[in-house]
This record gives C-alpha cells, structure tokens and sequence, in this order.
C-alpha cells in the first residue's frame, strides 16, 4: 500500500545503524519507518498518502503525505502530530518564508514553529516550563519532522546545501505553543488575522535563545527599555532594519504588563519606540568599528527593526523573572521578500 521503496537488510542488521549509513538522520538516532509505523502515521490524517504537498527545496524533489509521514517516523512523532506537521510543512514553501535562501545561507537560522489554538493542548504541547529546551515529546518532534522532510526529500544537508558557517541547536528543533491560559491576551494566531480557536502554526526564521534577564524593573515603562537593550543588539547593535526578532514574554514579566493593562499591541509600540536612537550614534566607523549605518542617516532617527519586525508571544514557568529572545535572519532587511508564516491546521 505504500509507494516508497523499501531498503532490504539482513537479519543481523541493526536498522538505526542502517539509517545513519544512509544519511536519514540530524546526527540524532532516528526510529526506523516499518511499514506498519508509517501506516500509523499516516492514520493522523484525513489527507491521501499521495498527495503532493509541494516540491523541497534544494533540489526541489517532489513531496507527498507519505514523504513526510516516513520523516515523521523517523523523528519521533505520534500520528496525532501529523496535521501540524503538514501545515508547517506548508508554511515553509510559501515564496515569502525562502526556505532555499535560509537553508543555503551561512547564518544561522533555521524554522522556529510557534503553536496556538486548541491543537497545543490536545496533542499535549508544552507552553509552559522548559518549553523553548527538551522533555516535551511533541515540541521536540514536529519540528525535528520538518528538518527531516527538507534533509531527506529536498536534500538540505550541512557541508552540501546547507552553508551555515556555525547552524545552532535549532537546525535540530526549535519549536513550542503559546500560553493561552489569559483569556485577555491576544494570542499570536488571532494578531495574524485568524479568529480565536483556530489552530495554527506560525514559522519564523531565526534561531535561539538568547537571554533577557531583568530582575528589578517594575513598571511597564521601565520594562519596555530594558528589553528594548537586549534586542537592540541582535545581530550586532549597530545593525538596523536586517532582521526581525520574537521576544517569548514569561508570566513574571508579562504580569507587570498585564497589571497595568497593556495589551499586546501597547508592549509591541512600547518596545519599538525605545529601539529608536539617533543615526550619529549608529555610524559605520565610529569609534573604529566598521559596521553601522551610513553617514547619509547620520541625521535620522532610526529604529532596529520595520514596524512588524517584533513579534511577541507568551511562555515560560511561572517562577523566574527571565523572557528570551529568538533573533531573525540577516536577510529580514528585504521585508516583503522575507516574512514569517501562518497557516491553519487542519486535519
């Protein structure tokens, strides 16, 4: 009933071994796709094992639901998973995420997958403690899925295609939900235009984590500039308009929002107002540093990001007084070329 070929091997063969051989994994063992796991696999899913969800880039091979049900195996998932994957897998070959362009890059980014509506909880996600480190089953999975799929249907692999002269442990995984549990928040789903209880999975170019650690600031106002520090120097400070960030409020620190009734929006403006500096500040070589804006700007006063170049969301243990931070590509700097994505997951 399956289309993929099948790989013989004799009876003293260890299978994982025989998928290292054959360059299957990221370095990580990997759980051998029988015949009878992808067809449970593929039970996650209305869709038809053929189907062609789109073709993965380098090479742009040609991939279907059976594909990436192997790959889905092969990291790890539970069936129930399968829908996000496949939306997560459509979100990465929309034109504006560039998956070519990030994969062939030399920086370091890679797809971060943020989950929100009713999915995260049933599919058991974590959006709480540890959710951006290891221990959750389904965060750790579906995104190593969707690394999968571009290694071994596109043929995205380090020292080929892939050029990052450094990568980052997120070229592994790097994906988590959004904390919901605030019925006044407005989750990162319903700021991209879908309504409340949908579920999505929004990709965003980048890698991570960075540390934000603010411990005595108390007022929204004070908090907003202590971030706005730390993101200011994503890349390198003098960096400006190359690159979009996602800033992952804890409950300690979105609660000194929360109790002066700052919504989503407010923080966003807040935090980008306080990015802004004078352009004489930010010169190509001043005080013998060569990075920096031109001269020409010397007289402007100009932010680090584009307007919609912060997106903010949620999550994190209760306890600790520490937010992170996830920067984007370099190449953010071509705003309507390169974009995050949001897509429906549907069954």
């Amino acid at each position: 009933m399956l289309a993929a070929r099948k790989i013989e091997h004799g009876e003293g063969d260890d299978p994982s071994e025989i998928c290292f051989e054959r360059g299957w994994t990221d370095g990580l063992p990997v759980t051998p796709p029988t015949d009878a796991r992808v067809m449970r696999m593929l039970a996650g899913t209305a869709r038809a094992p053929g189907e062609v969800i789109g073709r993965i880039p380098p090479y742009l091979a040609e991939c279907t639901v059976e594909k990436v049900a192997i790959n889905a195996v092969l990291a790890g998932c539970k069936p129930e998973y399968m829908p996000v994957v496949l939306a997560a897998l459509e979100a990465a070959l929309e034109p504006v995420f560039t998956l070519h362009g990030m994969l062939t890059t030399t920086y370091f980014s890679s797809p971060i997958l943020i989950v929100n509506g009713p999915i995260a909880k049933k599919i058991g996600m974590n959006s709480g403690i540890n959710a951006l480190g290891q221990g959750n089953r389904a965060n750790a999975t579906i995104g190593r899925a969707l690394n999968l799929v571009v290694r071994n249907v596109g043929g995205g692999r380090p020292g080929e295609a892939d050029r990052a002269n450094l990568g980052a442990p997120s070229k592994y995984t790097l994906c988590f939900a959004e904390d919901e549990s605030d019925a006044e928040w407005e989750p990162l789903s319903v700021a991209r235009s879908f309504p409340r209880g949908v579920s999505t999975v929004t990709l965003f170019q980048g890698h991570g984590v960075e540390a934000f650690v603010d411990q005595k600031s108390r007022t929204p106002e004070a908090l907003s500039r202590s971030l706005a520090m730390s993101l200011i120097g994503i890349g390198h400070p003098r960096l400006v308009q190359n690159a979009r960030a996602v800033l992952v409020l804890s409950p300690e620190h979105y609660a000194i929002y929360r109790e002066a009734k700052w919504d989503r929006k407010r923080i966003g403006r807040a935090i980008h107002e306080a990015t802004v500096r004078p352009g004489k500040d930010i010169v190509a070589g001043l005080d013998g540093v060569g990075e920096g804006v031109p001269a020409s700007r010397a007289g402007e006063m100009v932010p680090k990001f584009f307007d919609d170049g912060l997106m903010i969301v949620r999550a994190g243990g209760k306890a600790g007084l520490f937010s992170a931070i996830l920067p984007g590509w370099l190449a953010g700097r071509k705003r309507e070329e390169l974009q995050p994505v949001t897509k429906e997951i549907k069954s």
